[in-house]
């Protein structure tokens, strides 16, 4: 399945209100779910999707694995308590959340960990997340850029990360922007609203095809 041009973040999103969220987008259409085990919310977003009646076949989620999950004793078990919190066989993609601080798992480790889970089955891709140029270079040479399906980092007019966008996508690896409307802010933002009203275009149409928030998938 190819990765909606449009997912659901649910960070800091919690209980009822996440549940209610989930159920709400997918009712409007939307059919990708971000999600991560330090949200403390993969058990809510598992129920809500099955309340919701949406075939899983429909569905690309998306969870995260937690830097003290990163060894590679810890990873692939720490991934199939989330699939049973989620209520599914597989997510469709899987990333490493944040590199091991202080390096105290190598990238190599956690990336050919990752590796295996999709081996299993556990996960259809796999990717990373909040990574730099240097890291983005250590994982291709622990698992090669193919098996890398994009790396998910902040972007906003106030935070565009051009080289490592243009990095990424010069190597083969898509981008994916959470932040995107700078928790609000960016709509509100009068420059922004000038632009928009020159080009005769919404804020959010202007996000959409801005290059800071370029769609590479």
């Amino acid at each position: 399945m190819t990765i909606p041009a449009f997912g659901l973040g649910t960070f800091r999103l919690k209980d009822d209100v996440v549940i209610a969220s989930v159920k709400t987008a997918l009712e409007l259409g939307y059919r990708a779910v971000d999600t991560a085990q330090i949200y403390d919310n993969e058990a809510a977003v598992g129920q809500a999707i099955a309340e919701s009646g949406v075939p899983r076949n429909e569905l690309y989620i998306t969870t995260k694995i937690w830097i003290e999950n990163l060894s590679k004793d810890k990873l692939i078990p720490s991934l199939k308590e989330s699939l049973k919190k989620l209520r599914t066989d597989y997510v469709d993609l899987t990333l490493i959340h944040w590199p091991s601080p202080g390096d105290a798992v190598s990238v190599e480790e956690f990336m050919q960990a990752l590796l295996e889970a999709k081996k299993q089955g556990l996960t259809r891709e796999i990717g990373i997340s909040n990574f730099t140029i240097p890291l983005m270079k250590k994982a291709i040479a622990a698992v090669g850029a193919d098996h890398i399906a994009t790396n998910q980092i902040e972007l906003s007019p106030y935070l565009q990360n051009r080289k490592v966008v243009d990095w990424a996508k010069a190597h083969g690896i898509h981008i994916t922007s959470y932040m995107t409307l700078a928790y609000g802010k960016a709509l509100k933002d009068e420059v922004i609203a000038r632009i928009a009203a020159k080009h005769n275009a919404t804020r959010r149409r202007l996000f959409w095809h801005g290059q800071w928030v370029k769609v590479t998938r």
